[in-house]
């Protein structure tokens, strides 16, 4: 399995879905097992969801870094 691509898929899909999202927020593990459809051993549960925390938290930091160069007339 690629982790990496899995990651990346689900970071997708929770930005696109806030029932999803809820989900994962409420209940990380079992979000995974649902959008892959596999029950998963823990440790490789534990990195997908380590990664798309990750994942999900630096895309805000890119969002919000690029609203300051907009306000701060960067480009």
């Amino acid at each position: 399995m690629d982790i990496k691509a899995k990651i990346e898929e689900l970071a997708g899909k929770l930005t696109k879905d806030g029932d999803l999202k809820a989900l994962f927020q409420k209940d990380p593990v079992q979000a995974v097992e649902k959008v892959l459809g596999v029950d998963l051993p823990d440790d490789a549960v534990e990195k997908i969801v380590a990664g798309v925390k990750a994942k999900l938290t630096g895309d805000k930091l890119a969002g919000a870094a690029d609203a300051l160069k907009g306000l701060l007339g960067g480009k």
